[in-house]
């Protein structure tokens, strides 16, 4: 992998099945290109590949055939560490570990300085809460973040992935299991987060994905559709009849 990515991939019709049910392709073949600081939802029923898309740019995976590339390199080839430190993930129940504010935040780039931990979390709206805490940044979270709520547990881990500072943004339903209040906090700090940055996002409420510059519509582990949310309206596909049964109201 080069020192910094600028963050493009590429699936090259690919396909893949989970190695406890070879038989079963859980995707493909698949081909799509993510451009370097786009933003591209992925959508579609359970089941339909989108968390397998993740494991396997993540190298967790490596594809049955076809190629996934970051910046033309057949990642197969790489170091899993190289790959992973070139992209952050802000998953739907983040891991907080039982340590300091501070230690939670610096998880992905220990050596941060306290500053840059502070701005970090400034920019992920997390101060007005740490501050609040008895011992503020130095506060030990517990097992589990248990002494947080879901939103504060969300905005902490955004603060790790801005203080990471990597090319590659993978966001997993970041806002799914939020109130509406936590969720208008938790969006804007996502789009701080995501700005500049190579974006792949996993959602099953499409009014979270209405302005993502494309819509990957997957189901059965294929690519049923691709295109803004406005074109996939006038498709009347898959992704107008998700889009009907929650927008129904």
């Amino acid at each position: 992998m080069p020192a910094r990515a600028t963050g493009a991939i590429r699936f090259e019709d690919v396909s893949f099945a989970y190695p406890t049910r070879p038989e079963t392709l859980a995707l493909g073949p698949v081909a799509f290109n993510v451009s370097s600081g786009e933003r591209v939802a992925l959508v579609g029923p359970s089941g339909a590949g989108k968390s397998t898309v993740f494991a396997l740019v993540l190298r967790f995976y490596d594809p049955r055939s076809g190629r996934v590339l970051i910046d033309g390199i057949d990642i197969r080839h790489c170091d899993p560490l190289d790959v992973r430190h070139a992209i952050a993930i802000v998953p739907q129940d983040p891991v907080i570990f039982a340590a300091s504010v501070t230690e939670n935040v610096r998880f992905g780039r220990p050596d941060a300085t306290i500053a840059a931990v502070h701005e970090a979390c400034a920019a992920a709206h997390a101060l007005e809460f740490i501050e609040r805490l008895p011992q503020g940044f130095d506060t030990d979270l517990g097992e589990r973040g248990v002494k947080l709520s879901g939103g504060q547990r969300q905005r902490l881990s955004i603060a790790r992935a801005l203080l990471a500072d990597r090319p590659i943004l993978l966001l997993d339903e970041a806002t799914s299991s939020l109130d509406a209040e936590s969720e208008r906090q938790v969006a804007q700090a996502l789009e701080q987060l995501a700005r500049g940055r190579t974006t792949l996002v996993i959602a099953h409420r499409l009014a979270t994905v209405r302005n993502a510059g494309r819509i990957i519509v997957m189901d059965a582990g294929r690519i049923h559709a691709i295109g803004t949310h406005q074109e996939l309206l006038r498709e009347n596909g898959l992704y107008a009849h998700l889009a009907r049964l929650q927008f129904a109201a």
